[in-house]
């Protein structure tokens, strides 16, 4: 996917009105940390589509007739591609 003002992360950021920095900025994102003497460490970070396992919705969705019934960009399941 291209991070640039022509690619697909421009055309998301267009249909929900703002550029490509401020929505890479404000993604969803989850990260796991472990405390260790008062040092905290980050030992996992996920974010934007990779939080899908974690957001039950998602998957009774992908399994729809219409999976997320999405338009526009979006991520294709492997055996959608030409």
């Amino acid at each position: 996917m291209r991070l640039d003002s022509e690619g697909s992360v421009a055309e998301f950021a267009k249909t929900v009105g703002t550029d490509v920095a401020k929505f890479l900025g404000e993604a969803p994102g989850m990260s796991a940390l472990a405390f260790e003497n008062g040092v905290a460490y980050r030992t996992y970070s996920a974010y934007a589509r990779g939080l899908d396992a974690l957001w039950g919705m998602y998957q009774w969705l992908d399994r729809a007739a219409k999976g997320r019934n999405e338009t526009g960009v979006r991520w294709r399941r492997h055996d959608e591609y030409d």
